[in-house]
């Protein structure tokens, strides 16, 4: 049984393009290997996280990637 929550927001796709470029910009700056999700995806999660106080193991959960992968 999944009790994960999936994440979704009613975002602009440009908000969403921005925070993904940032993001992508960010990850590649830091030498990142996050293999679990593409960046655009990790931007959502992160909003939703933050906009809706959701758990990171009920995100995880409903996004199909591990507790630790969502905390990184």
């Amino acid at each position: 049984m999944d009790t994960g929550v999936r994440a979704s927001l009613l975002l602009s796709t440009h908000t969403l393009h921005y925070l993904t470029n940032l993001l992508r910009r960010h990850l590649k700056a830091i030498r990142s290997r996050w293999p679990a999700l593409p960046p655009g995806r990790i931007a959502v999660i992160v909003l939703a996280g933050l906009r809706h106080d959701q758990r990171l193991a009920d995100m995880a959960g409903g996004n199909d990637v591990s507790a630790p992968a969502i905390r990184r």
